[in-house]
């Protein structure tokens, strides 16, 4: 069902200042201003490489307003491209699972889905002149205890293949998980994870918040340009190599309206996904 991670949906109390450091620091490009009833939101949209950021501003008492008080993560909303809304709809009537189609849109909240912290928006595929320095998001990184029933529970509401599935396991950060991987031969996905670790960041943000988004990852195809933006405006927002080609970099969420953002250059992530002779070198 689901073809690639094609946007991801963030909160703002000022959609217009956020939007303002995603272009500064990326050069992302407003393309569209609207409101999103179901989530009681006004909506300023990014281009932001071949994907869209939605950044949400609460405009009444919903799901976007509940999320601030709840949720340290601006990260609201992992969105997937899918080649027909309807058929989408229809499969998820089949699987009893309740959505709301607004728009353009199909939305699911992850109480819905029994993924507790996961909200899903499905959209159209379409082709998309890319924009700025980054070249698309490819990864939503859900928190949760039992990453493996999440996994499970992806496979069967959305009709993934669990034998694509990557495991993952970070020591440095202190989480074990899932990639749940759209296609065997893109790095769309979503990981889930169970911190277990609550001395680490990640651990400790989990034991204080619970299941959620916690952050997402974009690829840069020049990842130095990328790299140099963010230290140019935001600097005690960096952490990454300083030096060279950075494979990964981060920037904190302190810069971008709360939300963390993880890049890395193309084709790296495979090299924890399953594939690491589909990284290329350093050009």
């Amino acid at each position: 069902m689901l073809i690639r991670l094609d946007r991801v949906q963030v909160v703002a109390l000022d959609r217009a200042a956020s939007a303002a450091r995603w272009r500064l620091l990326f050069d992302a490009e407003v393309v569209r201003e609207d409101r999103v009833a179901f989530l009681a939101a006004t909506r300023t949209v990014l281009r932001v490489g071949e994907s869209e950021l939605e950044i949400l501003e609460p405009d009444g008492v919903g799901l976007v307003a509940q999320h601030f008080s709840r949720v340290r993560s601006a990260v609201f909303a992992a969105g997937f491209a899918v080649s027909d809304l309807g058929a989408a709809a229809a499969a998820l009537d089949a699987r009893g699972i309740h959505h709301v189609f607004e728009g353009d849109q199909i939305h699911v909240t992850g109480e819905w889905l029994g993924i507790p912290g996961l909200r899903v928006v499905l959209t159209r595929d379409e082709p998309r002149q890319p924009a700025g320095l980054l070249a698309r998001f490819y990864e939503v990184t859900h928190l949760m205890r039992g990453h493996a029933r999440a996994a499970e529970r992806l496979a069967k509401v959305f009709d993934l293949d669990p034998a694509g599935f990557v495991p993952i396991r970070s020591e440095e950060f202190g989480y074990e998980g899932t990639l749940a991987m759209l296609a065997r031969d893109r790095l769309d996905r979503i990981e889930t994870v169970t911190p277990f670790d609550l001395s680490r960041p990640m651990g400790r943000f989990f034991a204080r918040q619970g299941p959620c988004l916690y952050m997402c990852y974009a690829e840069a195809r020049d990842p130095v340009a990328a790299r140099e933006r963010v230290l140019a405006h935001a600097p005690d927002a960096y952490t990454g190599p300083r030096q060279g080609t950075p494979d990964n970099f981060w920037v904190h969420p302190r810069a971008l309206g709360g939300a963390l953002l993880g890049v890395s250059r193309e084709t790296f992530a495979w090299i924890w996904s399953g594939h690491p002779e589909r990284v290329q070198p350093v050009r």
